[in-house]
């Protein structure tokens, strides 16, 4: 068991090179036809963060202290994960011709997609410094942990993608189910509203079934609270995020064998 684990991170080490170009690739084809290019990855989650905010502050009137910075680090959370998720599930599909034509690990493809996704994320830290500091936001050494909250959110979503990429291969209706399923996982994480504004059963329900909302309030403490989050927090985020990438690991590696075959029974009858 552990002369695999090894010869699987051998690997991995192997092929660095491959998913750095790979990531490269996703960003230069993602931002190819955009006349600002990387300045859009700045502009958008503002764009975003400023409609979301004129509708939900002024329509609602939520009473929360620096709004804005409090919706645009759940929204960034949010949107991170769901973007390296989405990516991760047209992963193998995606690359079914060059998986044909020659060797390479497959879990490649997954893990240069979330990457990808983690880069367009600290590119959009910008636009979030930006707004701490139009909302008054004051700058604590606090914020030196926020690697702290991204690491448990690249480890849960590379885990996520990984049981997703696997499960598209066979289940090509995946795309489908999994769209309307972060729908509601968007609505039951408090990315626009205070968490105080639910019930206590279900604040209890989402502290223990929302992966997402461990990260989205670890950061938003170490931000606006200018505190550590509480341990209990961090500890089940990172058993979340662990349990996750165990679980998407293993389904990948059981069912990898198969790929080509039913890749290839796909391409044959569409």
């Amino acid at each position: 068991m552990m002369g695999r684990t090894a010869a699987r991170l051998y690997g991995l080490y192997r092929y660095r090179a491959l998913v750095k170009q790979l990531v490269i690739k996703d960003l230069k084809l993602k931002y190819r036809r955009s006349f600002l290019g990387y300045v859009w990855s700045v502009l958008n989650p503002l764009m975003v963060m400023a409609v979301m905010y004129l509708v939900f502050s002024q329509m609602f009137r939520f009473e929360v202290e620096h709004y804005p910075a409090y919706l645009m680090i759940g929204q960034a959370a949010f949107n991170f994960m769901t973007e390296a998720t989405d990516q991760a599930v047209f992963s193998i599909t995606g690359n079914s011709e060059l998986l044909k034509k020659v060797y390479v690990p497959k879990y490649v493809f997954t893990l240069s997609k979330v990457s990808s996704s983690l880069v367009n994320l600290l590119l959009s830290m910008v636009a979030m410094m930006l707004v701490f500091l139009c909302s008054g936001v004051q700058f604590s050494w606090y914020m030196l942990f926020i690697p702290l909250v991204l690491v448990q959110l690249y480890v849960f979503s590379l885990g996520l993608g990984l049981f997703l990429a696997q499960a598209a291969v066979f289940f090509r209706d995946i795309q489908y189910i999994y769209s309307v399923l972060t729908t509601a996982w968007m609505y039951a994480t408090p990315l626009f509203y205070p968490a105080s504004l639910l019930s206590e059963r279900m604040q209890r329900a989402v502290y223990l079934l929302n992966p997402m909302y461990h990260y989205v309030t670890q950061f938003r403490t170490l931000v606006l609270e200018r505190t550590f989050p509480q341990a209990g927090s961090v500890l089940y985020g990172s058993l979340l995020a662990a349990l996750f990438l165990l679980v998407g690991t293993r389904a990948f590696l059981r069912t990898q064998d198969r790929f080509i075959l039913y890749i290839c029974v796909a391409t044959h009858f569409f």
